[in-house]
């Protein structure tokens, strides 16, 4: 079994650096599992443990259905968490509404879901995760220094492929191997 995950790699700019090591600075006095920003992704579809003889429907299904889609630009801006004030759970960079991004997520998740990949989300939310919060000791403070980026610009990225990951978990954080990566036209 391969716990796997189908994502666009993002590769930050010198703003969007700043901004994480800035935010990771300003935080340092709370409990946060930051995201190496070589790991920086975008996830369209969490597989979980997954089968190795599946990975060749897998394979068939991203394909078939990327097939119709050329590249595409995307805008990250925005910063936000998961959870609530009171108890945030992640602290992502945002994806500005992208018809093309949606487009081919929801494509890919319903041919995958059709051949018994189950959508195990409600509806795509678009998003970086850059740090997963064990505990935060001041929640006034914290939510105020995400606030003071909340609505920063960081860069334009063109997408131009899909890759299917491996993601092998330590103590020290997770590793992602490449499986395969899916051109777009």
């Amino acid at each position: 079994m391969k716990r796997l995950f189908l994502a666009i790699k993002i590769y930050p700019n010198e703003n969007m650096l700043r901004t994480y090591n800035s935010i990771k600075k300003s935080l340092s006095y709370n409990k946060i599992r930051w995201v190496n920003p070589s790991n920086f992704h975008l996830t369209v579809k969490f597989f979980g443990d997954t089968y190795e003889d599946s990975i060749s429907v897998v394979n068939k299904v991203i394909i078939d259905t990327i097939n119709e889609f050329s590249s595409f630009d995307i805008e990250i801006k925005n910063t936000g968490i998961f959870g609530s004030r009171y108890n945030p759970r992640v602290i992502w960079f945002g994806i500005t509404e992208n018809e093309k991004l949606s487009c081919l997520a929801n494509e890919l998740v319903n041919n995958l879901d059709v051949e018994g990949f189950k959508n195990t989300r409600q509806n795509f939310v678009p998003h970086i995760s850059i740090g997963r919060i064990t505990k935060i000791e001041d929640k006034k403070l914290f939510n105020y220094e995400i606030s003071k980026v909340k609505y920063d610009y960081y860069q334009k990225s063109e997408i131009k492929e899909l890759i299917l990951f491996e993601s092998i978990l330590s103590s020290k954080g997770p590793t992602y191997n490449v499986v395969n990566r899916y051109k777009l036209k």
